[in-house]
């Protein structure tokens, strides 16, 4: 068998595979004795079946066809482990199989081509002494304080509103459902997926909707029902809706209002196991400058990787988009299913390619920066030791105790994730980030974390942490995914 290889483009390897007569021939007859053995054809016992009755039987197309797919796949199977091909997915037959099958000769030669992806080739040039910009997130007194307001907020009592319409700070009880509407005349409004419910209860407040549904229901009256125009944000979770204008018929069944409890040592107690409400203070303080630290951390690691992907030179295979398609997919999934978002009927088989297609642009970006760091690694002899390994794992391990962990699969992450992390600190140390105030640059990915978030974040927090501020610093903070609520 002789292989000839060609580089592609999309970093895929092309192959020409020449066939000798022994192999023709040896796959041909390997066919025929498979069906003598198995073939139950009337007034023969089985594994008596004469040659050419079984030929005639089965069609010599049909026997041509079966030996030629086995003797393909073995072939690529061998020219792969032959030319050391580091292969990403299946190969793809180039030939056209119709034409093999027509002009297949047992014991003649014969040559098919096929192709394959294979491991990117990344370059990445002038990566030493990169010169960025970074927004610099700073802890602000106010944080507690609507954290705080947050919390008395929910511990308020509802109160049945009468004889006005909703303000902001009401609780509503509504049923609505979402449609977007037609872009074409004459089509009809698509309802918004899993954007349907009934009976409702919606805290009245920024930040909690997309934009303009909450602004709507305020001013609406008891029993009322009314259309709202409303806009997915340009980073909404899911990529089908995102910058999609909607509009939600409402009808507002119920209006509440909270009476608040007095932010005193009594509500501390109530919300957390902190005894009073400056050592709960005290702890949202050292919480949310550590957020803030945070955040400015990942502001300049994001900063600095978006600088080397400019460097960087690589075509990318197509396995590896389709891949990481799939793993942004799952995780939106895991996302909007905790916010009341119908997945099923999200992931049905006819949203599915204009989500894979909406995906793609945010597959290969990630992509993009993890081939540039990795090259980076390679190129500075950046490394991980077992130390370091062990130390990691431990710790995920503990954090999910109770729970299955796949050992390898661990190890592989803890320490995908430590390269990635000491080859950006290296990078920082090369180069050159300037902090400048938030606000400065408009170029986010992320949605900023708001009061909800944050409130998450510390939520489970507050209520285990204990007297001791050696304890409460030895928490490990947990990282929130920015989603919306609807």
């Amino acid at each position: 068998m002789k292989v000839t290889q060609e580089r592609l483009p999309a970093s895929q390897i092309g192959l020409e595979i020449e066939i000798t007569p022994e192999m023709s021939k040896d796959a041909y007859e390997q066919v025929i004795k498979k069906y003598t053995r198995s073939a139950n054809i009337p007034g023969f016992r089985k594994g008596k079946v004469p040659r050419n009755i079984l030929v005639q039987r089965l069609g010599k197309d049909y026997i041509k066809a079966m030996a030629l797919d086995d003797l393909i796949n073995n072939c690529l199977e061998k020219a792969r482990e032959q030319e050391k091909i580091k292969a990403i997915g299946q190969f793809e037959l180039t030939t056209i199989f119709e034409e093999l099958v027509k002009d297949f000769e047992p014991g003649k030669e014969m040559a098919f081509s096929a192709k394959i992806d294979v491991e990117p080739e990344a370059k990445v040039e002038n990566y030493k002494g990169l010169v960025v910009k970074a927004e610099e997130a700073k802890y602000s007194p106010a944080l507690v304080d609507e954290f705080l307001e947050e919390r008395r907020s929910l511990m308020g009592t509802l109160i049945p509103v009468e004889g006005r319409a909703a303000e902001l700070g009401d609780v509503a009880i509504v049923d609505f459902v979402g449609v977007i509407p037609s872009e074409t005349e004459g089509e009809e409004a698509k309802e918004v997926p899993g954007g349907k419910a009934q009976d409702f209860q919606i805290d009245l407040k920024g930040g909690k909707f997309i934009p303009g549904f909450i602004e709507g229901i305020v001013g609406m009256k008891l029993e009322e029902t009314k259309e709202i125009s409303a806009q997915f944000p340009s980073d909404y979770g899911e990529r089908s809706l995102a910058g999609k204008p909607a509009v939600f018929t409402v009808t507002v069944k119920e209006l509440k209002e909270r009476e608040l409890p007095e932010l005193d040592d009594d509500l501390a107690q109530e919300i957390s196991e902190f005894e009073t409400i400056a050592k709960l203070r005290e702890f949202l303080e050292k919480k949310f400058t550590k957020e803030k630290e945070e955040e400015t951390k990942q502001n300049k690691e994001k900063a600095i990787v978006d600088e080397l992907v400019t460097h960087l030179e690589v075509e990318i295979p197509e396995t590896l988009i389709k891949n990481e398609v799939q793993q942004i997919l799952a995780q939106s999934a895991m996302n909007l299913s905790q916010y009341g978002i119908d997945v099923k009927e999200l992931f049905s088989s006819g949203k599915w390619p204009e989500m894979q297609n909406s995906s793609r642009p945010e597959a290969i970006k990630r992509l993009k920066r993890d081939l540039a760091i990795a090259t980076v690694a390679q190129k500075e002899s950046i490394t991980v030791d077992e130390e370091e390994i062990a130390g990691e794992s431990a710790k995920v391990i503990e954090q999910l105790k109770g729970k299955d962990v796949d050992p390898d699969r661990l190890r592989e992450v803890v320490t995908e994730d430590l390269l990635k992390e000491k080859t950006i600190k290296w990078l920082e140390e090369n180069g050159t980030v300037e902090l400048v105030p938030e606000g400065t640059l408009h170029t986010r990915s992320q949605t900023p974390k708001t009061i909800e978030n944050l409130e998450a974040e510390v939520d489970s927090e507050i209520t285990q942490a204990s007297e001791t501020v050696v304890e409460v610093e030895a928490k490990q903070v947990a990282t929130v995914e920015n989603s919306q609520d609807l």
